[in-house]
């Protein structure tokens, strides 16, 4: 038995020996450690140690809770990542990426930025972006007070928010089915993830109220084009979890607002005036490109004070010639009108691909997003593995789901907003059959 291979009689000493097991390769990734009551009694040690000890090595990220199933050692868990397949001769439908031909290029503006380099001690933050920044998220953030901060990109926002406001092994609440960096970023910082499902009109009131029951401290939602199901928040169900939020003010609140410049959706926020711990967040990778890496983060003041302690001169701090360049596009009106022309592709794209499915049989609803997400009658991993017969490279809704025992998902996420009109006919032809 393995309670009889572990040791100790204090907290440390039981955390230690189970560290020692791990590392001579007797506890490999997976292995499922004994329970709390049946190791305390091995041991003749009150089942609190035996409890401390778990939480020590919770907290370092050697072994991680899976509830029902038992405390597990931890491993590196690889995650399904966004993106193209380079080595596939299929066409990839699965990416999740903006048209490139529809990113603004961004050299005249390189050729006009200032050029006044920037010294350690200086702001981290260009003041015309700041300002700029300020007049764009006051328009939605009107009943409360907000600081401004700039990160490189929203996952490096989300990621600092929760490593401010967390410790290992701390709950937090995401959208289930979830956006893959979200899912990556809460095992890489090892806290654990309550799953809150997503309908129609976003992240459900019962789901927020299970989550906060379990004792989530901070909460990750996107309020519109949520990937990868194309769900925004209408404004009644915002107000419904503003009420549940109430309850809960010091409770961290990250809205990843990705597709902002792009949505055909009203911003609703789950914000409340009362709010204590927030932060809106807003990329510019899905209009100005992905290698842009800068996203502005609203919070409160005392998030976007740790936030700068983690975004030090010398060190941390987004490039200031980065920040200029966005500045420059996101002034230009031609660049802003490019955008504009962007976002209507996107939407009629997707929405005369939806008409097409439900023309052939295939109930689809294009929402908000670069994707759509289709429901099957067949497990969508046969689906897509019929896909591949006939030339396509398509993503399953398995891989965005939060807990990897639930069952099969029946849905595809397909990103055919850069398909002409034959392959779009072509593809929903091939998605008939391949359903049958």
């Amino acid at each position: 038995m393995m309670s009889d291979q572990i040791t100790g009689t204090t907290a440390s000493d039981i955390a230690d020996s189970v560290r020692a097991l791990r590392e001579r390769g007797v506890l490999r990734p997976g292995s499922v450690l004994p329970p709390v009551r049946e190791l305390a009694a091995t041991l003749g040690v009150n089942r609190n140690t035996a409890v401390a000890a778990y939480r020590q090595l919770a907290q370092a990220g050697l072994v991680v809770s899976r509830g029902r199933a038992g405390t597990v050692v931890a491993g590196l868990e690889t995650v399904a990542q966004e993106g193209y397949a380079p080595d596939t001769v299929l066409r990839d439908i699965g990416t999740g990426n903006p048209d490139p031909r529809l990113i603004p290029d961004p050299a005249p503006a390189l050729m006009t930025i200032a050029s006044r380099p920037v010294l350690y001690g200086e702001p981290v933050i260009d003041r015309g972006l700041e300002e700029w920044a300020r007049d764009w998220m006051s328009g939605d953030l009107t009943d409360v007070d907000f600081r401004i901060t700039v990160t490189s990109g929203a996952v490096d926002a989300v990621e600092r928010l929760l490593a401010q406001a967390l410790m290992r092994d701390d709950a937090v609440a995401l959208e289930d089915p979830c956006f893959l960096a979200s899912i990556h970023t809460v095992r890489l910082g090892g806290y654990r993830a309550v799953a809150v499902p997503v309908d129609s009109q976003g992240m459900t009131v019962d789901g927020l109220k299970a989550a906060l029951e379990a004792g989530v401290r901070a909460v990750i939602c996107t309020p519109r084009a949520q990937n990868p199901t194309g769900a925004s928040l209408t404004a009644a169900r915002a107000a419904e979890l503003r009420a549940v939020l109430a309850e809960h003010p010091y409770v961290l609140i990250i809205e990843d607002d990705h597709f902002s410049m792009l949505s055909q959706r009203p911003y609703e926020s789950l914000i409340g005036p009362e709010h204590r711990r927030f932060a809106l967040v807003r990329s510019v990778s899905k209009f100005l490109g992905p290698d842009m890496c800068l996203a502005i983060a609203a919070t409160d003041a005392e998030t976007a004070d740790r936030l700068g302690m983690r975004l030090s001169p010398g060190t941390t701090w987004v490039s200031h010639l980065l920040q200029r360049l966005a500045l420059t596009q996101l002034t230009d009106a031609s660049v802003m009108a490019e955008v504009a022309d962007a976002a209507s592709h996107y939407a009629e794209r997707n929405t005369a691909f939806a008409e097409l499915l439900r023309d052939s049989g295939i109930a689809a609803t294009a929402s908000d997003g670069l994707s759509l997400w289709v429901e099957f009658p067949l497990p969508a991993r046969a689906i897509a593995e019929r896909l591949m017969r006939r030339g396509w490279l398509a993503r399953t809704g398995d891989d965005f789901a939060l807990d990897e025992r639930a069952e099969p998902s029946h849905h595809l996420r397909l990103t055919v907003h850069d398909l002409s009109d034959d392959d779009a006919a072509t593809l929903v032809a091939d998605l008939v059959a391949a359903a049958r």
